[in-house]
């Protein structure tokens, strides 16, 4: 039987994950920083101006390249691509499933919205 401390472990194997300060400078320098998070917990919490905001339930139609419902920023497989969740749990799952689909620089943010807001790194109310 897997536990989903198992399912997490496995889904960060292997996988670099940044740092608030080092996502900022990777979403300045092009990557796609994409907040999961649904609206209920952005408008609670807080945003990062300029992510992307694709929810959860619907990234992987979103960011599959080959995809009819994607994203004009879902250009290719070597897409750099950091998650956001509030915390960096749901976001290691998530970016796990989009290396499975062959966004193979599918990452998150150790640390989550929590982390960058602490870092002091730019953040507005969540609307």
């Amino acid at each position: 039987m897997t536990t989903i401390d198992d399912l997490l472990a496995r889904s960060r194997e292997g996988v670099h994950r940044p740092g608030a300060e080092e996502a900022h400078r990777a979403h300045r320098d092009g990557a796609l920083l994409v907040d999961i998070r649904p609206a209920a917990q952005r408008a609670a919490e807080g945003e990062i101006p300029d992510a992307l905001i694709i929810e959860r339930n619907v990234l992987e139609w979103r960011l599959d390249p080959t995809g009819g419902h994607r994203i004009p920023e879902a250009t290719g497989y070597d897409l750099e691509v950091i998650l956001v969740c509030s915390e960096g749990y749901a976001s290691s799952l998530a970016a796990a499933s989009l290396r499975e689909l062959g966004l193979h620089r599918a990452t998150d943010l150790d640390g989550g919205f929590v982390g960058w807001a602490a870092a002091g790194l730019p953040t507005r109310q969540g609307g």
